[in-house]
Parts: structure tokens; sequence; C-alpha cells
């Protein structure tokens, strides 16, 4: 290949004032010149210089059989605060040409899932795939199903182009489910994004994120979150804005100091940190040790769930405190007029909630319900699982590799939107900056458990009083 100076030079030695005239003798006699007329070149950029050189790097690696270097990305969904911290999806689009859907974004489970046009329950006044509009749909014709603290799905695998924040992964796994459980999606979402490890999968395949960062598609191999607050706002409508969610990097304006990062034990299944100690009004409580004290860091469940024990711990610092009736067994009341105010600490700094978070709802004139409530897994999730309550007051990110998750104190920025009514985001379907090939199933099964836990659970929830509509996955 004639690299651009020997055309440019091939070009100016072939024009015609390059040229010497013809002569009677054709032999030059000796000591002859020719005169040649130089062109000045096109000015160049240094952009132009860098696109160029890229281009010629990265075809002279692909006609000599290596790999170009994966390009490397970031993106950012914006995310929808659903009744009042009940719920935070984002958007992403299936399909060619793409559709956008709202998902819930969960870290709690790993599995996409979409309703399907086939859909008969659970699945009114929300939108809909339909595989019959997309040119690259494959229908596996596998049955899959998923069970939530808060309801079921069920349906079958499928694979089809999937794209979010400017990522594209082609031949991606989802659920197209014809069956939800009732109350389980709240219009306009449509189904679920699992943002958990493959080992967990109920489809046993591999998560969009994942084939994402294990690819190098991201700039950085971590996801983040920032959620905001609107429990405590008069007013708030069904859907207000809800935060960020970054894929490829952390948004350094959404948060202060350095982020805590702490490794999740063991192979890695939910996103796991133990905890390490708790605070109450400024006292400390006596909280599991060991696997006892592992923390399921959940953005798909509203509340935080623990140990009978440490419950009770919690709720024995607070004068006025009584367990829960009714609906509400396994949950404590106490004084509305009591500003409660908890610390949790994974193994450094200690993070405090604020008493907005903890005062779920008020039940009669001088009652609340707080956000802490009794959980039983029985040995077959985490003994904790640290919802909303908790990731509203951190700047939280989940890395891949090392599998780790990190926390950071708010920034002004993002505690300023806090209880800002404006209008909520809306599903949209934007450029593609990078793509990575889907995997191959993994350890998983379709309907399987997971490893390390024995179920196919993506998270433990106990659902609470309709008139809250906390959606717990």
């Amino acid at each position: 290949m004639m690299s651009s100076t020997g055309l440019l030079l091939a070009a100016l030695l072939l024009t015609p004032q390059a040229i010497a005239a013809p002569s009677p003798n054709p032999r030059p006699t000796a000591g002859q010149s020719i005169t040649l007329n130089r062109r000045l070149p096109p000015v160049r950029t240094a952009e132009d210089w860098g696109a160029w050189a890229k281009t010629e790097r990265e075809a002279l690696m692909s006609k000599y059989g290596a790999t170009p270097p994966q390009k490397r990305s970031q993106g950012t969904n914006l995310i929808t605060n659903q009744n009042a911290d009940s719920s935070f999806y984002g958007s992403l689009a299936i399909g060619t040409p793409p559709v956008s859907f709202d998902v819930i974004l969960d870290t709690g489970s790993s599995d996409l899932w979409v309703a399907d046009t086939s859909c008969q329950t659970g699945c009114s006044r929300i939108a809909a795939f339909d595989s019959t509009t997309s040119s690259t749909f494959q229908n596996l014709s596998q049955p899959f199903s998923i069970t939530y603290g808060s309801g079921a799905a069920a349906g079958s695998l499928a694979q089809d182009d999937v794209q979010m924040a400017g990522f594209s992964v082609p031949n991606q796994v989802f659920a197209a489910v014809n069956q939800v459980s009732s109350g389980l999606l709240n219009s306009p979402v449509s189904g679920l994004l699992g943002l958990a490890w493959q080992s967990i999968a109920a489809s046993g395949h591999t998560p969009f994120w994942q084939t994402l960062a294990s690819s190098g598609a991201w700039t950085e191999p971590v996801m983040a979150f920032q959620l905001t607050r609107f429990i405590n706002a008069t007013n708030a409508q069904p859907t207000e804005p809800g935060g960020t969610f970054t894929m490829g990097f952390t948004n350094s304006s959404l948060y202060t100091g350095n982020i805590d990062y702490q490794n999740v034990p063991s192979t890695p299944t939910y996103w796991i940190l133990p905890m390490t100690s708790m605070t109450v009004q400024g006292n400390a409580v006596t909280i599991p040790t060991g696997s006892a004290s592992y923390s399921a860091i959940d953005t798909g469940t509203t509340l935080v769930g623990g140990p009978t024990s440490a419950i009770q711990a919690i709720y024995a610092q607070i004068p006025g405190s009584q367990p829960g009736t009714g609906n509400w067994e396994g949950y404590y009341t106490y004084p509305c007029s009591t500003e409660v105010n908890v610390a949790i600490s994974f193994g450094g700094p200690s993070w405090p909630v604020s008493p907005a978070d903890f005062q779920l709802t008020q039940i009669s004139n001088s009652q609340c319900i707080g956000a802490f409530f009794e959980l039983n897994t029985g040995g077959s999730a985490p003994s904790w699982i640290v919802g909303d309550t908790f990731l509203k007051n951190v700047y939280s990110v989940f890395r891949y590799s090392p599998p780790s998750v990190g926390f950071a104190a708010l920034s002004p920025t993002a505690l300023a939107m806090n209880g800002v009514n404006a209008p909520a985001p809306t599903a949209t379907i934007g450029s593609i900056s990078a793509s990575a090939t889907a995997g191959a199933g993994g350890p998983g099964s379709i309907n399987g458990a997971s490893p390390m836990w024995g179920s196919s659970i993506g998270a433990i929830g106990v659902a609470v009083a309709v008139s809250v509509g906390a959606v717990l996955l």
C-alpha cells in the first residue's frame, strides 16, 4: 500500500509543470538538470492528522490480521423516581429498528425482561415488545421464570439487539414475558434490567452490563447511581426526576471526596458487602458478624431488610417504638416527632441515613412506620437487603474489576436535586458510541438456582401496604 506521502510525490512528478520540455536528442547530456515545481500540500489540523493516523494504524492492523483496539466509551441514563421513591427506572431500546422501554434498574438480580405483546396478566397500560417488528429478533424457545419478593414474571427467552446509554449489545439474551404478578409493574414501566452477576441469572446468560464491562467497552469498569429523594416532598408527582445512572465512568460533579471501595467477598453473585457496624441515635447496636453480616446492595429494593435480632436492636434505641401488626408485621412503629438517625458502615466510613428516609410513612396522628424491617431469607439470600432507603444518601459505584462496591458523599449538586419538581425523563433512543458481543450462557441454568445461595430469587423483600406503593424486588 502506497503511503499518502508517496501518493503526493507521485502526483507531483506527473504534473505538467514537473515535466521538462522535450529535447531533440532523446539522450540527456551529462549534467542536464530538470526543474521540479513543488506544490504546497493542503493544510491539515492536528485533529485531521489524528483521524488519519488512527485510520492508518487500524487499517494496517486489520490487513495483517491484528485486532484493532476496542473503542472505549461512557454513557449516562437519566433515571425516573416513581411514586415518591418506591422505585427507580431508566430506559433502554430493543430490536431493529430499536424501540424504547422503561425498565426498573435492579442491582439485586441479573436478568433483563420486558412484557411481550402476548402478555395477558399484569401488563395493562404499559408498552409491550412486539417481536414481529424487529428484523434481528431470534426466539430461543426456552421457558423463563423468575420470582421476586413482590411477585414473579414468566415467558420465554429470546435474543435481539439491546441499546442503552450509547452502548449496544447485539444478540443480547432477554425474556419476553407473558405473565406478570399483579402490581409488579406500574405504568409506564415495561420490565426490569438486572445489574447483578451472571452467576445468579435465572436465564443462565451474561447480563447486558457484564458483557460491556468484560469486553472493555467502558472507559472504566464501573457503573454508578445517584438517586433523588421525594418521599418527604409535598405534592410529589407519580414520576419525578430520579437522578443518574452512568456506565463506564463516575460523575465527579455528583459526589465529593474519595469513593471508598470495599471488595465483594468470594465469587460475585449479588453485589455483597459485609455490614461491619451500625449506630442508632449515636449509639452502637449489635449486628451479626461473618456471613450473617452479608448485605446485598440493591437498587431494586425500596427499603432495608435485616435479621430480626438486629432490627429489634435498632428500634430498642428509639423510645416509644412498637412492633407492627397486621399488614405491618415485621415492621415497627415509632413516634413521628422523633428524628431517627441511623449510620451504617461496610468496612470503611460510616454512612448516615437521612431521618426523612428512615420515616417510611405516617399511619396515625402520632405514629410512623420505620423503613428498616425484619427479614428472614432462610439462607437463600444475604441476611441484609440494603435498598434505596440507604442508597439515596450516597453516591454508589459498582465495579466490575476487582469486584467491589464503592460509596462517596453526595455533592451539593446532587443534593439540590432532592424534592425539586420537574418533568421526569422520557424513554429515548440515542446514538451508539460502543458495542460488545454477547457471551454464551454461564454456570446458571434456565430457572436455575444461584450457586452461592441456592435460590433464583433476585432480591428478597416484603411488600408493604398498598397505600405506600413500594416495589421491593
